[in-house]
């Protein structure tokens, strides 16, 4: 491939919902340029964007892939980004390297939950957008209904610039409304052919569509549409780069992406109206003195660079895939980290092409290529030159919806698994893996259960660990409702110096917000200064055991108010022991078992707040309010931990992928006697497997 300027870089990503053909549109386009010699399909695994042998066996992308086009003196950088919902983290990255997206429906579905997220995240990054519509070759398409149904949600911006020849079983070409040319067929049985008598209404109505359309982006344009009915190919080809590049205009094409018809149009239209990276500024800061720098994608610049996508390899090593911002990089660049402040050394250079890794010897501002073996570097990293130090904005990736707790399957694993993990959060910044403090247990969390699955096959194919994932422990607690006053006295006498502690302690439930309060109200000397310490460390050494079902204590006042010694006999160790034997007691203040609440934040579209409600009412969950945000629900409410495990699953189900929630620890609450019956009990049987 040979190099290209700035000017002549298009870097594109393609979104959609799932399984609505974007990886088999990027197939159809490398082969409509010649990239590759034979049109792989999804279901045999032999695509050039879904390589990874869990994308082979699930026949769908489960990671972005680059797959650059040469075409028409452009060169075209397409990241193909997996539509399903688990995968939602692999569209942020690429967001970023981009300046234009191609958004993908099915003309069979119509517009769809995914589409509609992709149109959503691509506006609010300000980029270009164009429309493929695929499987435009199906039974029962209505094209014209697909249009109207874009416009009816989006508004005139939707154009279409092609447009079919038959639908259905009878799509058998496109007439591209810009260069009033028809084509049938594609590949080698592609051939011009006179604008159907029947369509010539239709496409005289979608060409002055386009020129009003382009006509709108300026005043000196509209006059000319006014003054002459009509614009020239220049003005055409301004005024509709101006409107593409601003978002009020949205070109629209329908395509077969197997047989490849109406593909060729669609990339000379990106390849003409996208804008290079050229057209874009890139703001930075000096991390250190806070200055804040402009870059532009001009070679004549320093360089500077972002990472928008980590590859682990447990074989090849790291691979770090770039977006050059300005500047030249060469295999000789002197690379700085401006994220974590150190010098950075590459192994390699390269342009990739779904798993094929091409060596070159640089990349222009605007290119799209990786980086091998970089030693402190993660996604979302800013590259540089030292002493010209700039860093861009982090990269915000979608908070994780689920967790599961890591245990390695087979005993003296442990490190191979939580090694190998972290390895491959290098290339997922959506997953984290963490200790859970309250349950000491390690969880990784996710966008949904797919997602994590994949992490599991992954982490035994790659790196030979095999993990077991499940569901964690609920981090339940005890505390007691009632006051008492009990004697903890232990007396031991075995030849020799014996032991002897005596207490009297007075246990109640304490302040809100007090996990243990100890009070010294001992007079007299009944207990020597010296042991009261002993009392209270023996106290605070038992509180991780409670005494209903072993799990932690929290709430508890204990007063130490009188005792006695024995001047030889008692011991530090002595007024432990006799503490916990007061604390055992605490089974006669009304125990209760104590469970983690949860406040959530729910924002669903109008129509599912019934189900929504509902649903959080048979979780024991409850309402505290409701508002409107973005023309959506919001619901807050408060709601058991132990009811939301894999809730992120069931949103999607109840509100076909709409919902959104977050989740906040707020306070400890009791749980409900019949409920708290069946926890002890489980609990109690775990405990017993444990000591077997």
């Amino acid at each position: 491939m040979k190099e290209y300027m700035v000017k002549d870089i298009r870097n594109i990503a393609v979104l959609g919902h799932g399984s609505e053909g974007k990886t088999t549109l990027v197939e159809s386009m490398l082969y409509a340029a010649g990239v590759i010699d034979r049109q792989g399909r999804v279901e045999d695994g032999n695509t050039v964007s879904d390589w990874d042998p869990e994308e082979i066996k699930r026949h769908h992308s489960i990671s972005a892939s680059v797959a650059p086009i040469e075409i028409h003196n452009k060169k075209l950088n397409f990241i193909d980004v997996p539509g399903y919902f688990d995968f939602a983290g692999e569209m942020t990255g690429p967001l970023y390297a981009v300046e234009g997206a191609l958004l993908v429906m099915s003309a069979v579905t119509g517009l769809s939950t995914g589409f509609e997220k992709a149109w959503n995240a691509t506006g609010k990054r300000g980029l270009a957008r164009f429309i493929a519509v695929t499987q435009v070759d199906r039974e029962h398409i209505n094209y014209r209904k697909v249009l109207d149904d874009l416009r009816a949600t989006y508004g005139n911006c939707i154009i279409p610039t092609v447009l079919p020849i038959g639908e259905g079983a009878d799509f058998k070409g496109v007439v591209d409304v810009l260069s009033g040319k028809a084509f049938t067929g594609a590949g080698k049985d592609r051939k011009e052919i006179p604008i159907p008598a029947d369509m010539e209404a239709l496409v005289e109505e979608a060409i002055e569509a386009c020129h009003e359309a382009a006509a709108s982006t300026s005043e000196d344009l509209m006059e000319k549409f006014f003054d002459e009915g009509r614009l020239s190919e220049e003005d055409m080809l301004r005024g509709l780069s101006a409107g593409i590049y601003e978002g009020s205009i949205v070109p629209v094409a329908p395509v077969s992406c197997l047989n490849g018809i109406g593909v060729r149009p669609l990339l000379f239209e990106m390849a003409t109206y996208m804008p290079s990276p050229m057209e874009h500024t890139y703001h930075g800061i000096n991390p250190k003195t806070k200055t804040v720098h402009i870059r532009h994608a001009d070679m004549s610049e320093s360089f500077t660079a972002q990472v928008f996508k980590t590859i682990a390899d447990p074989f090849v090593g790291k691979l770090s895939m770039i977006k050059v911002i300005s500047g030249v990089l060469t295999s000789a660049t002197p690379l700085y980290n401006a994220n974590v402040d150190k010098p950075e050394k590459a192994a390699g250079l390269f342009m990739l092409r779904g798993k094929k890794q091409i060596p070159v010897s640089m990349l222009c501002a605007g290119d799209i290529g990786a980086l091998s073996k970089l030693q402190y570097t993660s996604t979302g990293d800013s590259l540089c030159e030292i002493g010209k130090v700039v860093q861009y904005e982090s990269m915000e990736f979608p908070a994780p919806q689920i967790s599961l707790a890591v245990y390695a399957k087979k005993a003296g694993e442990e490190d191979k698994v939580f090694s190998g993990l972290s390895r491959l959060c290098e290339e997922l910044p959506d997953v984290v893996v963490a200790k859970d403090p309250m349950t000491t247990e390690t969880l990784i969390s996710g966008q949904g259960e797919l997602q994590l699955e994949i992490v599991r096959q992954k982490l035994l194919t790659k790196f030979g660990a095999d993990a077991l994932f499940k569901d964690p422990k609920i981090a339940y607690r005890e505390s007691i409702r009632k006051t008492i006053k009990v004697q903890g006295r232990h007396k031991k006498q075995s030849g020799g110096h014996g032991q002897f502690g005596d207490i009297w302690v007075e246990f109640a439930p304490a302040a809100e917000g007090v996990d243990f309060e100890f009070i010294d109200a001992v007079v007299g000397g009944a207990v020597p200064r010296n042991f009261i310490p002993s009392v209270e460390k023996g106290l605070r050494e038992n509180l991780v055991k409670g005494v209903l079902a072993g799990f932690p204590m929290t709430g508890l006042s204990a007063k130490l108010y009188d005792g006695s010694y024995h001047p030889v006999d008692s011991s530090e160790m002595a007024f432990k022991t006799a503490a916990r034997i007061a604390y055992k007691q605490c089974i006669n203040a009304s125990p209760v078992l104590l469970e983690p609440i949860m406040h959530v934040e729910i924002t669903v579209p109008d129509e599912y707040m019934g189900d929504i409600m509902g649903d959080l009412n048979k979780r024991r969950g409850r309402i505290l309010g409701m508002e409107q945000v973005d023309g959506k629900q919001l619901i807050i409410g408060e709601v058991p931990q132990a009811e939301m495990f894999k809730y992120a699953t069931d949103l999607r189900a109840m509100t076909q992928a709409k919902g959104s929630f977050k989740l906040s620890f707020e306070r400890y609450e009791e749980v409900p006697s019949v409920i708290a019956a069946k926890i002890i009990e489980a609990h109690k049987a775990d405990l017993a497997d444990d000591e077997d």
